[in-house]
């Protein structure tokens, strides 16, 4: 399961009893796989200053979740490979977005923790405004080339109503620098190949007799030259097009057609030059932003503690993998294991209903438990 429970409870003997009972419990009735979180310890603050960055801490997990799957699904854009090639590139700190959380250890060089909560919230909002800045210039740049890349891939491959005839059609198919005669291209379904061949002739009294051929065929139909006077296309069209032939629009010019083939050659080493280092960018800076995003929810963790529980801060924060099975049974043992703390869950619902919203515990935006209770999904994309 992808899904993670990040808990918290205080230490005093009761909770210390109820988190070595918790650990039992839900390792012998596989409910889940428990690992310690290790949060450092912090410079508190005053209890306004807590209660305003509860709030703030919450809207920055929000955003920085968003950029992380930003990068994720950019990546697997980028790709363009199999599920296990993309999740094989969606690492943090060089291992695998698991290994990195259930091994999490607070990165002191980033995050200096004598540095006040509300400047390491700045610092990590900073980091992932310049990520998702730069995100959008490369997509903006790479994508360009890519979507032009694609468009003319989609015209050679397309049906000979639509395709571009540049590997299709040459010089000797066409008469070419001629006062009165001009070449025309024309598509016949494959069903009508002799009703072309009888009648093409005696669509206009004015075209060349025996001078269709046939320059290619696709799973629908032909692709036929036929040569006429110039003064004479206008009437042909119609005819043609009462007779289900098509005549497409094209008149031949070498020095349009190289081009178009240069302009391909180009737009693929183009997209091949630029593949590597976006693909590096991506790799580096999805593990910069996820570490951010755990190193918030750490804060939030820590933030949330200090209101609910207290001073001085004394609780141990707890990292549980439910059984996807057994998550609603995991819930009921959790309740049971730490109703003593429900005295604060209480007194809170009771604020609540008489209107009385607590900005710091954040009650009104997301589920209430009597412990401090964040989810983490590191299931950042569907494919």
């Amino acid at each position: 399961m992808a899904e993670f429970w990040l808990i918290s409870v205080p230490l005093d003997k009761t909770s210390q009893k109820s988190l070595e009972r918790m650990q039992a419990v839900t390792t012998k009735a596989n409910l889940s796989n428990n690992f310690k979180f290790t949060i450092p310890d912090l410079k508190v603050g005053t209890l306004d200053l807590l209660i305003g960055l509860s709030d703030e801490l919450g809207k920055l997990d929000t955003y920085v979740e968003g950029v992380i799957k930003k990068l994720a699904h950019y990546m697997s854009d980028v790709i363009e490979e199999s599920k296990d090639k993309i999740h094989e590139n969606l690492l943090a700190n060089g291992v695998d977005l698991v290994t990195y959380l259930t091994q999490f250890q607070w990165d002191m060089a980033k995050y200096p923790t004598k540095q006040p909560l509300k400047n390491l919230a700045e610092i990590i909002s900073r980091q992932i405004s310049q990520i998702e800045a730069e995100l959008k210039s490369r997509n903006i740049a790479y994508n360009n080339v890519k979507a032009s890349l694609q468009g003319m891939e989609r015209k050679a491959i397309g049906n000979l109503l639509t395709r571009t005839l540049t590997d299709i059609v040459n010089k000797d198919d066409f008469v070419l620098d001629s006062e009165y005669l001009t070449t025309l291209l024309v598509v016949v379904p494959k069903a009508n190949y002799s009703i072309w061949q009888k009648t093409y002739e005696s669509l206009s009294e004015f075209v060349v007799p025996r001078s269709t051929k046939k320059i290619m065929e696709d799973s629908e139909g032909g692709l036929f030259t036929v040569t006429l006077f110039k003064k004479a296309v206008s009437d042909f069209r119609i005819k043609a097009r009462e007779n289900k032939f098509t005549v497409r629009e094209f008149s031949f010019n070498e020095t349009e057609l190289q081009a178009e083939k240069e302009e391909m050659t180009r737009l693929a080493a183009d997209k091949k030059q630029q593949f590597g280092p976006l693909l590096r960018w991506l790799k580096v800076n999805f593990s910069e932003a996820f570490t951010a995003w755990i190193h918030v929810k750490a804060l939030r963790v820590f933030v949330e503690s200090v209101l609910r529980y207290g001073l001085p801060v004394n609780f141990q924060a707890i990292l549980l993998q439910p059984s996807k099975k057994n998550s609603k049974r995991l819930r009921e043992i959790l309740n049971s294991l730490y109703k003593h703390l429900d005295g604060v869950a209480a007194s809170s619902s009771l604020l609540l209903q008489a209107g009385v919203d607590l900005p710091g515990l954040g009650l009104s935006n997301q589920e209430y438990y009597c412990y401090v209770y964040f989810t983490i999904d590191v299931n950042l994309i569907d494919l």
